[in-house]
């Protein structure tokens, strides 16, 4: 009788564990509610919140887009920088990267953020990301920052000002491209202006020469410097080991194209050989990021305050133009004809959300089946776009995508009228 007793207090125990909350847990069930997708394409866009884009008269097909799709009225980037949002994206937690560092290439001896429990951090400065890998501790998300981008009141906010998110302790150092390897599924990152050599040991990158270049060298006489147009930091798969060293089949940096040439985004399109996830990043000018050095139409807006005043107009339209060529791009491909598919435009973060500016940003689902022009009021953030497509991929929630109050975007996915 007491054997039996310790055996139903022991399963208790177990079953109480396994509804501890899901930040603490790296990789749990499957999640539900959308319809088995066949090919997923994200396409990120750069450092404007959602009042910024939404009704801007010089992103003419964005708007058009967002009202003839499915749109996220109520939607939010977790952090900043740039970087920790893509990860986030990518992995459903930041890894304890709170930085726009750049990799630590092929460095097998440095402790990672998540063995170490320490961020890497703008403030204080930090070193390069040491390769992501193992499991461990990342960083706690305030809801209010007054420390690393921006030093004191009235700070600036993630999310929606309000929410705050705790470090997780148990968290898996992978993406969504190890799951989909894993479950014999294939993913590739598009990167505009990727070099000819590929994204090995690159940071930055004009389509041809790199941050390792010697341009003038090259080209004698030259004074213009390198125009970042690619960044490894709107790249997040290549800051985990399992990607650098190509720890599978299917898991490598050869997974990592470009936009143009041989197995490019344009030729796989065209040719409807197309993987299941498809993570695409336009250039720094045709994503809204801006460039010092590329021209006006590429400035960094002169002033950011959460409006549309003070904006780049023309790095605006770029942007808007990009979009619709990769949208129609997609929409003529053969893939896009097969099976269920959809296209996911998000933007990363709202750039230095000071007080009293959230870190609101536009998301818009496009899918070749169910409703359109849905447009939903409910609370999501980035962690509820990896977990909706993780279960449209059939795939396991990974790190925060599991927590209780990353819901998925049933209705902006859902099937049937």
């Amino acid at each position: 009788m007491k054997m039996n007793l310790n055996l139903k207090g022991i399963a208790a125990c177990l079953l109480a564990a396994t509804m501890v909350s899901p930040a603490f847990a790296n990789e749990g069930p499957v999640p539900q509610g959308v319809p088995h997708l066949d090919h997923v394409f994200v396409i990120m866009m750069e450092n404007h919140g959602y009042s910024q884009i939404l009704n801007n008269p010089n992103a003419p097909f964005v708007n058009h887009y967002a009202k003839s799709a499915n749109t996220a009225k109520n939607y939010f980037a977790v952090a900043h920088p740039s970087l920790t949002n893509y990860l986030e994206v990518a992995g459903g937690s930041n890894f304890g990267v709170l930085s726009d560092n750049n990799p630590d290439w092929h460095n097998a001896t440095c402790t990672t953020n998540l063995a170490s429990g320490i961020a890497n951090t703008d403030n204080p400065a930090s070193p390069h990301v040491c390769p992501i890998d193992g499991n461990g501790t990342d960083a706690a998300t305030p809801a209010i920052d007054i420390t690393n981008e921006v030093q004191g009141a009235p700070g600036e906010l993630n999310i929606d000002g309000t929410l705050s998110i705790p470090a997780a302790t148990n968290v898996s150092g992978k993406t969504i491209a190890d799951q989909l390897v894993a479950a014999g599924l294939s993913w590739k990152s598009y990167q505009e202006n990727l070099p000819p050599a590929g994204a090995d040991g690159v940071n930055f990158s004009d389509g041809f020469f790199t941050d390792s270049s010697n341009i003038p060298g090259t080209i004698p006489g030259e004074k213009q410097g390198l125009i970042k147009l690619y960044a490894a930091k709107h790249n997040p798969f290549v800051y985990f080991r399992s990607v650098q060293e190509g720890q599978s089949d299917g898991l490598g940096l050869d997974r990592i194209v470009g936009f143009a040439g041989a197995r490019g985004f344009f030729e796989d399109l065209s040719s409807g050989r197309v993987p299941h996830f498809s993570f695409i990043a336009p250039n720094q000018c045709n994503d809204q990021h801006g460039r010092g050095n590329a021209g006006p139409q590429c400035d960094y807006d002169p002033s950011a305050n959460g409006t549309q005043q003070g904006l780049n107009p023309a790095l605006i339209y770029l942007g808007d133009l990009a979009v619709r060529n990769i949208v129609k791009a997609i929409h003529s491909s053969p893939a896009w004809q097969e099976g269920r598919n959809a296209i996911v435009v998000v933007w990363d973060e709202n750039d230095y959300s000071v007080a009293p500016s959230t870190n609101q940003v536009l998301l818009i689902v496009d899918t070749n089946y169910g409703p359109h022009g849905v447009q939903s009021a409910n609370f999501y953030t980035h962690f509820s776009l990896l977990k909706s497509i993780e279960a449209g991929l059939g795939l396991p929630c990974l790190n925060h995508a599991c927590d209780a109050n990353s819901k998925v975007m049933s209705d902006l996915f859902r099937a049937g009228q």
